[in-house]
């Protein structure tokens, strides 16, 4: 972080304002070491690897660090050559491309794919997660002049509320403890005529969800240790491409590779085969690994942006499922 990037954290505790103690700086300026405290509460947060963290490294979302550390650029537009990020960013949030000016907040940032897009505009990024995966993106994106990532916890942020021009959470929200009030949370720091926009996982009829495999292995495998989980799905992925590739051109064959567990995107994205195969063993290990996994409605979502005050709601089927989005008026 650098020294200026204070006046926007707030103490998650009691929202005061924050003040920097002690640092160590890099040799391009940036705080790669210190502490925050707290001028009301004396709470401390430290600065590890020039991220402030406001919760511990290690915590539920284990799985997602680790994933997004093994797969740090896969899902980049930057690596791939593919503009799969930025279609998917731009086309969701309906947000002009040149951003100067105005604050974004994007929450659950994983390795930064969407860092990235949102870093384009021009505008100022705040992103943070749970995970360690803030690390992968501080790597990517973090010496940015214009980004800012926290590790943090979404229903308790370190920031300003009514402080950002722009809200965005894609991919994320469904597996939190509680996604409603998760929205509920990022709400509050929309200022006034701000935007918020958000995608989940679609929740269909519950026969679907019986026949969707995913649902059923795991109860068994989010107790596996991430880092073993990740070998078993690696090895298991690595030996089924030959035959889902033939599967994957039979009628409803995708749909056979998503029962048998592989996430096969070859006739979806124009990647080349070594990418295919990385996206492959990092959503097919994204299906068997989170603790939380709860698919939204249309209704739900909009339920969620009236309860919030929000107004201009617009709702529809996207890239990730469903999306919504609102301004708080």
């Amino acid at each position: 972080m650098k020294e200026n990037h204070i006046e926007i954290l707030s103490c998650p505790k009691c929202k005061e304002p924050l003040r920097i103690d002690k640092y160590e700086k890099d040799a391009d300026g940036n705080i790669e070491t210190g502490s925050l405290s707290c001028i009301k509460c004396a709470a401390v947060y430290p600065i590890i690897r020039h991220i402030p963290r406001f919760v511990p490294i290690d915590n539920y979302s284990n799985s997602f660090g680790l994933e997004w550390t093994m797969h740090a650029q896969t899902q980049y537009d930057s690596y791939s050559g593919a503009n799969v990020s930025e279609t998917r960013f731009f086309n969701e949030t309906d947000w002009n491309r040149d951003l100067s000016g105005e604050t974004i907040l994007e929450a659950g940032c994983g390795s930064g794919r969407f860092t990235e897009q949102a870093a384009s505009t021009g505008g100022f990024v705040v992103s943070f997660d749970l995970s360690n995966a803030v690390e992968a993106n501080y790597a990517s994106n973090g010496k940015k002049d214009n980004v800012l990532i926290v590790q943090a916890d979404i229903y308790n942020l370190p920031f300003r509320e009514n402080f950002f021009d722009k809200v965005f959470c894609m991919g994320v929200i469904q597996h939190t403890p509680e996604p409603e009030k998760a929205f509920i949370s990022l709400s509050r720091y929309i200022k006034k005529g701000g935007n918020i926009v958000i995608d989940t996982y679609r929740k269909y009829h519950w026969s679907f969800h019986m026949l969707n495999t995913k649902y059923w292995v795991r109860p068994l495998t989010r107790k596996i240790k991430p880092e073993n989980l990740y070998r078993i799905v690696s090895a298991y992925v690595r030996l089924m491409w030959p035959v889902c590739r033939i599967i994957n051109k039979l009628p409803f064959g995708r749909w056979i590779n998503v029962a048998l567990l592989v996430a096969d995107y070859r006739g979806v994205y124009d990647l080349n085969e070594k990418t295919l195969l990385e996206w492959a063993i990092l959503d097919s290990f994204d299906k068997v690994s989170p603790r939380y996994d709860y698919p939204q409605t249309k209704e739900s979502i909009s339920k969620w942006f009236e309860d919030a005050g929000l107004t201009d709601i617009e709702t529809g089927y996207g890239y990730n499922g469903v999306y919504g989005r609102g301004i708080k008026p």
